[in-house]
């Protein structure tokens, strides 16, 4: 009996254990499958100067774990992010190619143990491919000198151009009761009768700075309505209850005229190397560049395209920066600042 028992107490923990790593099992399973695996960085660059390591746009980009992939491109400011859905974790590597037709191919390989750590980001920084050689001629390079960059901030102005007045009265008798078919005083008891004024500033014209008054007869039983004026704009009214004798009431403001006014600003780009930056208020109009080319004074408009004779330039918007536009322009072969 007593053998029995050893028996069914060893079969018994047998069958724990089994159950204990199947569950073990069964947890790991679902530990490797995940939702989604996204790789988030920026594409960069490489250059030993890290004031060269220039954010690279519409880098095209590929992530693999050999069953699922997915694809994007980076963003002007360099910056991108991947997700693979239904990625599966394990010690085999996440392949993330890179390419671009400037820039040598680009291959990373990422951990999947890694995936998902909060703040992991991944630089990729990119070998731009040398231009091809031109043959060599006797001709000096262009030098490029003095450069400014000018543009032009449109601005709204308010100028104060005068003021208005117009006076106006309410007429009417008191201690006449109220006989609840017209206007009454505020607590029903007395006749009362009402008037109203108003103004236009005219075109381009806003009032501001609107007041109301009584200035004659018994001013203690009137009642003015801001509603008309308190906000200003080009056309205010203005009116009033009386419940006693006539009264008399003067509204004033002052008048702005709106415009818009053109102020032409100029800068200093930043140089490093072979490459000029220089960065833009949203509002900025009609860039250009002003430069001594072989010591002679020229004028560069760069327009939407971005023509320039002796530099290739790009723009992009910094988003995080309240849309600050960020330009850079690197020198053409066979010129040098």
């Amino acid at each position: 009996m007593t053998g029995k028992k050893v028996v069914w107490a060893i079969l018994a923990v047998a069958a724990v254990v089994v159950m204990v790593l199947v569950l073990r099992e069964n947890r790991l399973q679902s530990i490797k499958v995940r939702r989604s695996i996204p790789i988030e960085g920026a594409v960069i660059q490489r250059d030993p100067d890290t004031k060269k390591q220039a954010p690279i746009a519409d880098v095209a980009i590929t992530a693999s774990d050999g069953v699922t992939s997915a694809t994007t491109r980076s963003e002007a400011s360099g910056y991108f992010k991947v997700v693979l859905e239904n990625g599966v974790l394990s010690d085999k590597p996440v392949v993330v190619n890179f390419r671009h037709q400037a820039y040598e191919p680009l291959d990373m390989n990422v951990q999947t143990e890694t995936l998902g750590t909060p703040d992991e980001l991944y630089i990729a920084a990119m070998v731009p491919i040398p231009p091809k050689t031109v043959a060599q001629t006797n001709r000096p390079e262009v030098v490029v000198s003095n450069i400014r960059v000018r543009y032009t901030l449109n601005s709204r102005t308010e100028t104060n151009v005068g003021s208005a007045v117009r006076t106006f009265q309410v007429v009417n008798t008191g201690n006449v009761p109220c006989d609840h078919k017209g206007p009454c005083s505020p607590d029903g008891k007395w006749k009362a009768a009402s008037a109203s004024a108003e103004l236009d500033a005219g075109a381009d014209n806003t009032f501001s700075n609107v007041r109301a008054s009584c200035i004659a007869g018994p001013c203690p039983f009137t009642r003015i309505d801001s509603s008309g004026f308190i906000h200003g704009g080009r056309n205010i009214s203005v009116s009033a209850l009386d419940w006693s004798d006539t009264a008399t009431f003067l509204m004033e403001a002052e008048v702005y005229h709106t415009a818009i006014s053109s102020n032409v600003r100029r800068l200093y780009p930043v140089i490093f190397g072979r490459t000029l930056n220089f960065t833009l208020p949203p509002t900025q109009e009609g860039v250009s560049l002003e430069a001594d080319v072989d010591a002679s004074p020229m004028v560069f408009p760069l327009g939407p395209a971005l023509n320039l004779s002796w530099a290739n330039c790009t723009v992009r918007t910094d988003a995080e920066k309240e849309k600050t536009t960020v330009y850079s322009c690197e020198l053409k072969p066979g010129y040098r600042f």
